[in-house]
């Protein structure tokens, strides 16, 4: 396999499972040496804004300077143990990180973000055009679920389906419309070029469905929100999904308060997620019309999911190997 060359993988040496799960990630995809970065950052899952840029930002970045790969590199991949959460405004570290260059200050109003230029864009990422990279990790509860999520990755095939919406029809008012009305537009554009879609209008939550590669739903904001639902899914390699929950990736250690989490789904085998370290607002979303589309397109996954994201170093956090297109041989 060719070597990967855009992507570096970021893990803290005092996390024996962080380390594991970079070196797994790195000789999975064939990075070179100077491709696996390690820090010294506390293995826990919020961190201040001082420790973020001390033991996070600065290494990361000396790292890239230090072996050239500042403008070679397109690519962060997070691994379990680097934290992901800045305490001081409920940031993603994740996201900030790969803002870095940007040097943006922290927005933290309702109604003061910054604007993601990639959002809505169907081509290639590229470091030199947008300024930033675009980062994923590698998170999930235990080191089997994170391994698969590489597995999977290498294992996709380009499926036709089954691609999953499900809407909560209560949600059709104010701000939360924007959202059904996303995967109402995804659905369409899907069933047109052929893929097999199950858009779901009703006040049910849908679950025990089977071979699924995409899926979009309100999570534990649906009004007929079933836990055992939920668990109840099952993925294709190559799936990825989304869904309309505040909080999805506060953590990912076994909990049974708050939200549902999206380390459910990855417990379940989805090869690729988004969620949200805490309040991102529903403006803040992936569009499932871009998100579903972009990556049946040929697009990879932090690709589709990031260019079906508005904002900026804000809450976002997406789960998976940035790597994965298992549309890109049909995609144009």
């Amino acid at each position: 396999m060719e070597k990967a060359t855009n992507v570096i993988v970021i893990a803290t040496r005092r996390s024996p499972d962080s380390v594991d799960i970079a070196r797994y990630y790195a000789e999975k995809r064939g990075l070179p040496p100077t491709h696996l970065c390690l820090i010294d950052c506390v293995p826990q899952e919020e961190v201040s804004l001082a420790a973020y840029r001390d033991t996070i930002e600065k290494p990361v970045y000396e790292h890239l300077n230090k072996h050239n790969l500042t403008l070679r590199v397109d690519f962060l991949v997070l691994t379990k143990g680097v934290p992901i959460r800045i305490r001081e405004g409920g940031f993603s570290v994740d996201s900030a990180l790969m803002c870095a260059p940007l040097k943006l200050p922290f927005l933290r109003e309702k109604g003061r973000v910054h604007e993601n230029p990639y959002f809505g864009v169907a081509e290639p990422f590229s470091r030199r055009r947008y300024g930033f990279y675009l980062a994923t990790r590698l998170d999930g509860y235990l080191l089997a679920h994170i391994k698969a999520l590489v597995d999977n990755s290498l294992k996709a095939k380009p499926a036709k389906g089954i691609f999953v919406l499900d809407i909560d029809p209560r949600r059709d008012k104010s701000g939360y419309q924007l959202i059904n009305d996303s995967m109402r537009q995804a659905a369409t554009l899907l069933k047109k070029r052929g893929f097999e879609v199950l858009l779901d209008e009703r006040n049910e939550f849908i679950g025990a469905v089977r071979e699924v590669m995409g899926y979009y739903s309100w999570g534990s904001n649906d009004g007929s929100f079933n836990t055992a639902s939920y668990r109840s899914l099952h993925f294709r390699p190559g799936a990825i999904a989304e869904t309309a929950v505040s909080t999805s990736a506060r953590t990912f250690n076994y909990t049974q308060d708050g939200q549902s989490l999206i380390a459910d789904l990855i417990a379940l085998g989805v090869t690729g997620v988004k969620g949200y370290v805490s309040e991102p607002y529903a403006v803040a979303l992936c569009r499932a019309h871009l998100l579903f589309d972009h990556y049946t397109r040929g697009r990879n996954l932090a690709e589709s999911f990031w260019s079906a994201s508005p904002f900026l170093q804000w809450k976002d956090l997406v789960v998976g190997d940035p790597l994965c297109a298992p549309y890109r041989a049909n995609g144009k």
